[in-house]
């Protein structure tokens, strides 16, 4: 191997072979066979020149590129050493920063477990408190509902008497109306009398109903008693009416049952009362039922219905079978 070129002018120009200094054989002197030997001598060192030369070019542009290459690459290196670090720098802070709200968030999570926990808690024993209150209501309810209507059992409700006269509505008034209307041998002793609270009428619409409480419930029986069997009462000129004084609730209650009563009606064999405050009583074939929804009594009466459907059409395919 040749020794690497130094960098430099002179360089390639070592490694050529110098001349042998002598006598330079003439052209007189040489002979055909020495010229010959001459020529291939000449073109072996120019060959083995060649070849030298060649070597020490790709040596050399092969350790400038690997210099340059180098230089190159350590410059990249460090830029790309400087950029990463810097991303590692950036990248670390990012972390922390999410690490921190990490566990603020943590935090905060814990807290709002704790409270929401506790807050179901609370709601749980709320709802029971409420749901016990709601009974307790309705139970007081129910029972204040029932001592108004204790209260008003002996009271009676008068319906189309003319407000003409301011004294009409009086407890002389209305006893002297009672005993004309049923024809009472006395006059029926009255607590208190008068027309319910609310604005008075213009000419031509409704009159407002007179409350009348009777001093003996036993008087009250018999009005009321005789009031279903006339059902129009008339005295005076005048058609009245005369109903029991239930609360508003009870009213409702008892309204409800109008359309069940007006279809038991067209039943046979079937017996039904309305009891207090609101109870339907139906006895049928031996049977005593008590309905206190309205509802229940309409599923009992389609039964009933069907029932009796079925039976005529039994009855009706029995009597063709005898035609035949």
């Amino acid at each position: 191997m040749p020794p690497k070129p130094v960098k430099g002018g002179n360089s390639i120009q070592s490694h050529l072979r110098p001349a042998p200094r002598g006598e330079a054989p003439t052209c007189a002197e040489s002979s055909p066979g020495s010229e010959a030997a001459a020529r291939a001598a000449a073109t072996d060192d120019a060959s083995s020149l060649k070849k030298e030369l060649l070597a020490a070019l790709r040596d050399d542009f092969t350790a400038i590129l690997k210099a340059e290459f180098h230089a190159v690459l350590c410059e990249s290196l460090s830029s790309i050493k400087s950029e990463l670090l810097s991303f590692k720098k950036e990248l670390s802070s990012g972390l922390s920063a999410v690490q921190e709200s990490f566990t603020g968030l943590n935090v905060t999570v814990a807290e709002m477990e704790k409270s929401l926990s506790t807050c179901t808690d609370d709601i749980v024993s709320l709802r029971k408190t409420v749901d016990s209150l709601t009974k307790t209501v309705a139970q007081l309810e129910d029972k204040c509902d029932d001592l108004e209507s204790r209260s008003r059992r002996q009271n009676i409700r008068i319906i189309g008497v003319p407000e003409d006269d301011p004294l009409s509505a009086s407890t002389a008034a209305v006893s002297r109306l009672l005993k004309e209307a049923f024809g009472f041998a006395e006059e029926p002793l009255l607590d208190r009398a008068h027309r319910i609270p609310i604005p008075k009428p213009k000419a031509g619409e409704r009159p407002r109903p007179i409350i009348a409480k009777l001093h003996y419930y036993t008087d009250c029986v018999k009005i009321l008693s005789k009031a279903r069997e006339q059902q129009r009462i008339k005295v005076n000129g005048m058609t009245i009416f005369v109903f029991p004084d239930y609360t508003a609730k009870t009213a409702r209650a008892r309204a409800a049952f109008t359309d069940c009563r007006r279809r038991l009606r067209g039943i046979e064999g079937v017996r039904f009362s309305l009891l207090h405050p609101a109870r339907l009583r139906i006895t049928h074939g031996g049977t005593t039922i008590c309905f206190t929804f309205w509802g229940l009594c309409f599923v009992w009466l389609s039964n009933i219905f069907t029932l009796r459907r079925n039976g005529k059409k039994k009855k009706k395919k029995k009597s063709r079978t005898v035609l035949k």
